[in-house]
């Protein structure tokens, strides 16, 4: 497996090892289910510093080997599916993708909170790292029960990546075509596996903590609270949107898990795949952090989260889309047009300029 970075991707990995630990990326993912049975997954990806990703698809056949603490070789495997999705650092491991079977895989960061498995040396040949096991998972399961599965006869340990220097915070999400969604978290070194009926993730703290945050917005309603009898004073609501107030809207993990809850299971219902992947882009501008909204201090030095990227997976119709934060035209891969006997893992740049259109000659 290739494991060296640019000169230019070592920086921007240093910039996050300087700031990262509490300017966490915040990173929001939703599920939309459209008439025709389809599923789509789409997530945000926010750092304070550009990762440089792009689309790799990874072939079938694919040898791979995982990291471990010792730095002896870990979990050995073959890819027996292909996948499309966003890697980071010109690494060859996916931090969200799709495989030919419908699984989705995606990372998202959970600091504060992930403490990996401990291993022996018994142990290495089942081992891999944090980064590496959303990209086993994609490559040798095709349903979230397998995956669970593959995830209990492995260690993902405490992994100390040369060119990232710490160990990487992460949980994950597994979604497959059914809808059927599962989160992984390792806390205090044991694997914790929690059903996710809505299909929304987000940052810390763990997940089941989220579900339970989630009795305090119990009197939210999509209908408007038209007036209220207050001591005899009839107080009447302003406008659109009363029976929503006090929804939190700040970009804090809690707060975006609830928005991403409300507005993803409010959301009026589509009929079609492609009209579910535009209600979810539409749904994660909600969620979208400009440049400078968020801000913190770190060594001395400013840092400021912005959402870099945006993607949604058509688990069905096994389509990934992506916008990025310099082109907010949706682009889209098809792995059913994807050649997965390629022997080596090829890239796709989601490198672009945003393209302004000037109509002023369609005035009639």
């Amino acid at each position: 497996m290739k494991t060296f970075l640019r000169a230019t991707a070592i920086l921007a990995i240093a910039a996050i090892i300087a700031f990262g630990s509490s300017n966490a990326p915040a990173c929001t993912g939703i599920t939309i289910k459209p008439k025709d049975g389809s599923i789509i997954f789409a997530r945000t990806m926010e750092f304070a510093v550009d990762p440089q990703s792009n689309i790799i698809v990874v072939p079938r056949g694919k040898e791979s080997v995982g990291s471990t603490p010792s730095d002896k070789p870990g979990l050995r495997w073959k890819s027996k599916y292909g996948i499309v999705g966003m890697n980071g650092f010109d690494l060859p491991v996916i931090a969200d993708g799709l495989n030919e079977k419908g699984l989705h895989v995606g990372i998202f960061y959970f600091p504060g909170y992930a403490k990996y498995q401990a291993v022996t040396d018994k142990d290495i040949p089942q081992t891999l790292g944090p980064v590496e096991l959303p990209t086993y998972l994609l490559g040798t399961c095709a349903t979230v029960d397998e995956a669970v599965a593959a995830v209990k006869k492995v260690k993902v340990a405490e992994v100390v990546f040369k060119e990232f220097g710490f160990v990487p915070s992460f949980h994950y999400i597994v979604t497959e075509a059914s809808g059927k969604s599962v989160v992984l978290e390792y806390v205090d070194g044991d694997l914790n596996i929690h059903q996710n009926p809505f299909g929304v993730m987000s940052n810390s703290p763990a997940f089941d903590w989220h579900m339970t945050n989630l009795s305090n917005y119990v009197t939210m309603n999509t209908k408007n609270v038209e007036k209220i009898d207050l001591a005899g004073k009839e107080i009447k609501g302003l406008g659109q949107g009363s029976g929503m107030l006090g929804l939190p809207g700040d970009f804090t993990p809690p707060s975006r898990f609830v928005r991403a809850v409300a507005f993803s299971k409010t959301a009026l219902p589509v009929e079609k795949a492609n009209d579910g992947v535009l209600q979810a882009f539409h749904i994660l501008n909600q969620f979208d952090i400009p440049k400078g909204a968020a801000r913190g201090i770190e060594h001395g030095k400013e840092v400021s989260d912005y959402t870099l990227w945006t993607s949604a997976a058509d688990l069905k119709n096994l389509r990934y889309y992506f916008r990025t934060f310099d082109n907010s035209r949706i682009r889209m891969v098809d792995l059913k047009a994807v050649d997965f006997d390629a022997k080596e893992i090829r890239t796709i740049s989601i490198k672009g300029e945003e393209q302004i259109e000037d109509v002023s000659g369609r005035a009639k």
